[in-house]
């Protein structure tokens, strides 16, 4: 199948027929993709992380765990992970992320504004888009509960493949954040596989 490239701090939407495949990989390591899943049918089922987090009985998501709609739906499940270090805790990087946590570096629309464009074709809005999956992204928690984000472990060539398990309308990114892709802009590829075993 066609491989796809995202361009660097850019992102796309597309569907994905439930019982297809969806590879996110990371070409030259080192970069984080976020993840929006929405049912296609009607857009206001969207991934939820507190659902996921619920049913999968974890923060560390990776093979074999799935992920979940507000619905209490399974719309995701991952089939293969290279890297199995990814977030769930974070929203998208946003202008008012890049005012926040970079004030002396210039202003970016950020995974919320790419996602926003992406999927407005779709009928969904800003207000709709939720945490995002963020694959490859590093965000260790420690005892005390304080969260920190580091450089991705990932290296040129990982993969995570996930299985769809309902018609979903798919945003995803190449990230745009300083600290989410150790201070570098590096671009994602994804391909959609039919339904072989996973």
């Amino acid at each position: 199948m066609n491989m796809t490239r995202i361009p660097p701090r850019s992102g796309a939407a597309f569907r994905l027929l439930k019982g297809q495949f969806l590879e996110v990989i990371d070409p030259e390591g080192g970069q984080v993709s976020d993840l929006l899943a929405y049912n296609a049918d009607d857009v206001r089922e969207c991934l939820s992380n507190g659902r996921t987090f619920d049913y999968e009985e974890t923060i560390r998501l990776s093979e074999g765990n799935r992920l979940w709609s507000n619905r209490s739906r399974p719309m995701l499940r991952i089939a293969h992970d290279t890297v199995g270090s990814h977030d769930f805790l974070l929203t998208p990087c946003s202008e008012d992320t890049f005012k926040h946590f970079y004030p002396d570096k210039p202003v970016h629309r950020g995974c919320f504004g790419n996602l926003a464009e992406a999927l407005a074709p779709f009928g969904i809005e800003p207000d709709a888009i939720p945490c995002a999956f963020n694959i490859f992204m590093n965000v260790p928690v420690d005892q005390a509960g304080k969260i920190e984000v580091r450089p991705p472990t990932s290296k040129a060539g990982d993969v995570i493949r996930m299985q769809a398990e309902m018609d979903l309308v798919i945003g995803l990114t190449a990230c745009s954040a300083y600290a989410s892709n150790g201070g570098s802009f590096k671009p994602i590829d994804y391909r959609v596989l039919p339904d072989l075993p996973g």
